[in-house]
């Protein structure tokens, strides 16, 4: 059973990258004109990264519930993307 399982979970974590739907925060990376933002999954990046965990935790949600957002000017997209 355990052969199954963690397959199964980094191919969850494949599919939950690529989520356009159920994702919480929104990250903004790169400079002008080289800018992409990136949708992601709160809960994945703050235990995934000691970096995101601090700065996710200065950036509280607000009482709606609207999503997160930030910006990360001083790494590049395609950087970003590997990291993600």
């Amino acid at each position: 059973m355990s052969k199954q399982f963690f397959p199964n979970l980094s191919q969850n974590y494949i599919e939950i990258l690529k989520d356009d739907e159920y994702y919480d925060i929104t990250i903004e990376v790169g400079e002008d004109p080289n800018v992409k933002i990136f949708r992601a999954h709160m809960i994945i990046l703050y235990y995934r990264s000691p970096f995101l965990r601090r700065t996710l935790a200065s950036n509280k949600k607000n009482d709606k519930g609207a999503l997160s957002h930030i910006k990360l000017s001083n790494i590049s997209p395609d950087i970003f993307q590997i990291i993600l």
